[in-house]
């Protein structure tokens, strides 16, 4: 950690380490500001220390285990075929502690100054810094908020640690469920559920919408369904927790669905219902930032409306998501600079959810594509239909395009199978370049390769589908 003296000044002060707040102080350091960074716990934030990394690490896991299982088909023989959880959450402690200390190297490789404190915003321009060592005070021409979220607690489904869990205790268990049910079918609830499920707790999925994985299209939810239940998941959609009766032991869910409610035994509950911004004492209301259900208004740019205030990544709103908080604090650091970046488009972001089968999308739904008053072309094509995912055993899932039949625009991509998280960049480059059908269409696709999907759904939207 750097020294700094009281009433120090900054060019930037950012608020919050995790991905939208390291990566925004960075890339302010490489143009020439003075920058100083404030954490209240981890370098890395959630992202790196309690989300996005040990859960994957958590996941390769559970996929190399059920693959294990799968050894006959291979030719392969696998005999007794167990796990150790402990040694699985090891691993994935490992792995984020490795680059939440990653971090810390870069903010010192580019001289940015560390400070581990809780801060607040004492007025424009001035940030109080509560530290191990009592409070500072920094002056900044720039404040960068990127405090990031927490997870959404619903009363009377309150996390203890013991038998009902947020993500946080369910990255490092107190116990293996035998009988799990997740609240909350999004991305976090799902590889939640993927895990558990295929380390062998019987799991239940309670969804309050129609579908499970909601935001994503309609057709997508419908395979991943199919797909959790033929792994032994009971999924519960339309339904709703109205309470928990909490027992040594057991927990009595009282679960409403169809009209009536049902009472079902289960010794663990994972909470996955949704986030809310770290808003709370950092002084935002005093100086008239405008805030709506925890989270910060801003603009395309990530201002607030107070001169030299910007808020990125999650206490900005949706899209929820690391990557998006990681280039709006790029793209705020450049403006701060004087550059002229362009705005970040949620519709420009990709979703990906690592539960087995992968599901990755970008851009418009078919049913938004179509409210929004688009004319449409769509194309799909099978994993079953695609040589190299027949050799790898991986035969089921969809790759769906959405077009704009009037200027082919690739309005949205919807995939669902193996490697789908790996995938789906190619449609997000594309967006980007603002490509059309034709240029899709004669893009040559390398074989053997899951890619080749990509480009055979988008001939399946032109009717010129070959191996289907």
């Amino acid at each position: 950690m750097s020294a700094h003296t009281k009433s120090k000044s900054w060019d930037v002060v950012v608020i919050g380490a995790g991905p939208g707040g390291y990566v925004a102080a960075i890339r302010a350091a490489q143009l020439g500001l003075s920058v100083a960074i404030i954490e209240r716990e981890h370098l890395g934030g959630i992202c790196l220390n309690w989300g996005c990394i040990p859960t994957k690490a958590l996941l390769r896991s559970s996929e190399v285990f059920h693959l294990m299982h799968r050894a006959a088909e291979f030719g392969l023989s696998a005999d007794k075929i167990k796990y150790d959880l402990g040694a699985v959450v090891k691993r994935s402690r490992k792995v984020a502690g490795q680059l939440s200390g990653g971090i810390g190297h870069l903010l010192k490789k580019n001289k940015i100054t560390v400070i581990m404190g809780q801060a607040a915003l004492l007025a424009k321009g001035r940030i109080s810094v509560k530290t191990d060592n009592g409070v500072d005070e920094l002056l900044a021409k720039n404040i960068i908020l990127a405090t990031g979220a927490r997870a959404r607690e619903l009363p009377g489904l309150e996390a203890d640690g013991k038998q009902v869990w947020t993500y946080k205790h369910a990255l490092d268990p107190p116990h293996m469920p035998k009988k799990l049910l997740v609240i909350g079918s999004g991305a976090i609830g799902i590889e939640f559920a993927s895990f558990y499920n295929t380390l062998g707790s019987e799991t239940t999925v309670v969804e309050v919408l129609d579908r499970v994985l909601p935001v994503e299209d309609e057709e997508i939810s419908k395979i991943a369904k199919k797909q959790f239940e033929k792994q032994g998941m009971k999924i519960m959609q339309k339904a709703m927790v109205k309470k928990l009766d909490r027992a040594k032991g057991k927990i009595t869910a009282h679960i409403e669905a169809g009209g009536k409610v049902e009472k079902h035994v289960f010794d663990t509950v994972i909470s996955a219902v949704g986030i809310v911004g770290n808003v709370e004492n950092l002084g935002l209301e005093e100086l008239g930032v405008k805030l709506d259900r925890t989270h910060v208004v801003t603009d395309e740019f990530c201002r607030t409306g107070i001169a030299g205030l910007y808020a990125i990544g999650d206490i900005a709103g949706a899209p929820w998501l690391a990557h998006k908080a990681s280039h709006e604090g790029m793209m705020v650091a450049e403006l701060i600079a004087g550059k002229k970046p362009h705005p970040v488009k949620p519709q420009s972001i990709a979703g990906c959810t690592y539960c087995t089968p992968q599901v990755a999308s970008v851009g418009y739904t078919e049913a938004k594509a179509k409210e929004l008053g688009y004319e449409i072309k769509v194309g799909r094509f099978p994993f079953m239909g695609n040589g190299k995912a027949i050799a790898l055993g991986e035969p089921e899932g969809l790759v769906k395009t959405i077009f704009d039949a009037k200027t082919g625009e690739l309005l949205g991509a919807h995939m669902i199978g193996a490697e789908v998280t790996e995938l789906i960049q190619g449609y997000v480059i594309g967006r980007q370049l603002e490509t059309t059908e034709e240029d899709l269409i004669n893009t040559v696709f390398p074989h053997p390769t899951l890619s080749e999907m990509m480009h055979e759904s988008v001939l399946d939207a032109y009717g010129r589908v070959v191996h289907m």
